[in-house]
């Protein structure tokens, strides 16, 4: 029997709700299987679904957005190009001016700076300067309230300063008065800022170089050791960092001003047991803590100014009131050199630029009184020669000592450049200062001046009892400037043709050198030479160069004054040779030893503050063709190279 045949299959009818027919693929049907489903899915899958929805919605959005912006700035930059347009011109960059045209052989020779991206024009320089309010005037008088605020109000400028003539106290003269406040000048006066150069462009560059070295290695120190990368202390207070203030705000770098500006007004600390030197302390530290103030407005530098001024003082303390040159800033006290009790005669005759203006801006007499009571007394002496003074004085008995040698050199140099910045500091009123000054250009000129041989250069020697020595210091290259500076002041036309011809020795000290660097001291021949000799022999103990700045600092007056460019010229020869030789890779600049070894110039591991606050402000000056940056008829450089304002007259 066989069993009844099984099945592999089953069947099965679905019967809809409604009784209608089996399966269809229907719009409805779809929608309300869609819906069950829907209705199926959690609360949470739900709503992760409808946020993902909305994302996608909006980035579509966006997209959408974008694409479309994107082909009307595909479509307008289409329709330019197809419009003619001069060949060339592109007005998104501003103007640079070219680099002045070289001799072909110094093309050859010197490499040209980096280029450089076009950028905007900075405006550099300081605003203007008010003064103290006049005898009988409230301080608030000279606020102006906002109804005052008409078109007699000056506007800011960053170029030069005057002073309000019915606002300038007497210099001899004074009262209790509020620190002076920045007056700012004509709207009249303003003018559209120089673009900088491509030559001024190479000066900040070499100054962020050397500042990327101080800082690494250096930073709240004197100086850099640049080749040991460490530093050297002096007087512990900064040097280097104070020296370069007023030369960061005028190249205009403010991101490097402002981190010096937060140590100075956080880390600098003048209550400190230690010995400083009057004469460098006061052209470096409060020198340039004034000039800062004049250019920024922050009364913080003026705080500073007045602290250190004022534990300056106690060196004037002496029988003779001729001051000693060492200040303990800490206790109070001071005194002579361990190995002498004599004071150099440019130190204490080339603090009195800065005591003067400090008096004028605060109101206390006491820091002019110190520095008169010397100006008086060194001008009265006896023992000069033709307006010459020997280099060192006494501070017990106050007369010279070391009478009959004269220089314009060290320890007598500044002496003079002082004589003719005070008479112009005061407005041209105090005469005492012109007549010591044209007296000892006179006595100069009798005694001093000569000619080389065989190319006939103008050079200043030295006098030592009568006896001539052929003998030019780097130092006396600040005598073309000072001469030039007389000069357009209103002084005899003569003293700009000795400037001219002592300025074209200085380039000499530098281009007859194989390094293009000028030794420390110079020895000029008087006599014949062989055909085609040099003028100028350097000893070997005088061959080192210290990155000084008088010799760039006089062609920038020479080239202010007269508009000549060979004074650029010269100056750009200079700061290659610096480049070349004194430059090092790490960070920062360095003294030499032998300017006459090109492979071999043996840097001494030291730059000193002075690189920073003035030779390479005086080269970016020198290259600007902006007169008034820093204007000279409304400034005058300390002997650091710190500007002050010039009192009205």
């Amino acid at each position: 029997m066989y069993s009844p045949q099984r099945r592999d299959f089953m069947s099965v009818t679905l019967i809809q709700p409604d009784g209608g027919g089996g399966y269809n693929n229907s719009k409805s049907w779809r929608r309300r299987t869609c819906w069950r489903k829907w209705k199926q899915l959690s609360r949470l899958q739900r709503l992760i679904i409808l946020l993902l929805c909305t994302v996608l919605a909006v980035s579509a959005g966006v997209l959408y957005s974008n694409l479309g912006e994107y082909w009307r700035t595909l479509t307008k930059q289409m329709v330019v190009h197809d419009e003619e347009e001069p060949p060339g011109l592109h007005p998104a960059n501003k103007a640079v001016l070219p680099v002045p045209q070289r001799e072909k052989e110094r093309e050859q020779m010197l490499p040209k700076p980096p280029v450089q991206k076009p950028k905007r024009p900075n405006k550099r320089g300081p605003p203007v300067l008010k003064t103290p309010p006049s005898q009988g005037q409230k301080p608030e008088d000279n606020e102006q309230r906002p109804e005052q605020a008409d078109s007699n109000q000056p506007v800011i400028s960053w170029r030069g300063a005057v002073i309000e003539p019915d606002q300038i106290t007497e210099p001899s003269s004074y009262k209790q008065q509020e620190p002076s406040k920045v007056e700012l000048q004509d709207g009249g006066d303003q003018k559209e800022p120089v673009p900088i150069n491509e030559r001024q462009e190479a000066v900040l560059e070499a100054f962020r170089h050397a500042w990327k070295g101080y800082k690494a290695f250096a930073w709240g120190h004197d100086e850099l050791k640049p080749i040991s990368k460490s530093f050297n202390e002096w007087f512990g207070l900064g040097l280097t960092l104070i020296d370069a203030l007023d030369t960061m705000w005028i190249m205009g770098l403010k991101e490097e001003f402002e981190e010096a500006k937060e140590w100075v007004a956080t880390k600098l600390d003048f209550n400190k047991n230690v010995d400083v030197n009057l004469f460098e302390s006061t052209i470096r530290i409060l020198g340039s803590l004034l000039s800062t103030y004049h250019l920024t407005q922050d009364p913080m530098f003026l705080d500073k100014a007045k602290d250190i001024g004022t534990r300056l003082l106690p060196a004037f303390n002496t029988p003779s009131k001729i001051p000693f040159s060492d200040v303990n800033i800490g206790r109070g006290t001071a005194h002579a050199p361990r190995w002498t009790s004599d004071s150099t005669v440019a130190e204490v005759t080339s603090v009195q630029l800065e005591f003067r203006e400090l008096s004028r801006v605060t109101g206390d007499d006491r820091y002019q009184k110190a520095v008169d009571q010397v100006t008086q007394h060194v001008h009265g002496l006896s023992g000069k020669r033709d307006g010459l003074v020997p280099m060192f004085i006494n501070t017990n008995s106050g007369q010279f000592t070391h009478p009959g040698v004269f220089t314009l050199g060290a320890r007598a140099d500044s002496y003079y450049e002082y004589l003719l910045k005070q008479w112009i500091q005061s407005g041209k009123k105090e005469n005492m200062f012109l007549e010591d000054y044209n007296q000892a250009i006179e006595g100069v000129k009798k005694n001093l001046l000569r000619k080389s041989a065989p190319n006939q250069l103008t050079f200043v020697g030295e006098l030592s009892h009568g006896h001539f020595s052929p003998k030019m210091d780097h130092l006396v290259c600040f005598l073309p400037g000072t001469l030039a500076l007389g000069a357009h002041n209103g002084l005899t036309a003569g003293h700009m043709d000795i400037a001219t011809a002592l300025m074209d020795t200085c380039y000499q000290m530098y281009k007859q050198m194989e390094t293009g660097l000028s030794p420390e001291i110079s020895h000029f021949h008087m006599h014949d030479q062989l055909k085609g000799g040099k003028d100028i022999d350097v000893k070997p103990a005088d061959r080192h160069n210290l990155l000084r700045p008088e010799t760039v600092e006089s062609l920038f007056y020479l080239y202010r004054f007269t508009g000549d460019t060979k004074y650029q010229d010269w100056g750009w020869d200079i700061l290659q040779s610096f480049n070349k030789y004194t430059r090092v890779p790490s960070g920062g600049f360095t003294s030499i030893n032998n300017v006459q070894n090109t492979g071999s110039p043996e840097p001494r591991d030291k730059m000193e503050s002075f690189f920073l606050g003035e030779t390479l402000k005086y080269f970016f000056l020198l290259f600007s063709d902006d007169v008034d940056l820093l204007n000279l008829d409304k400034f005058v450089f300390n002997t650091e190279a710190h500007p002050l304002p010039i009192w009205a007259s």
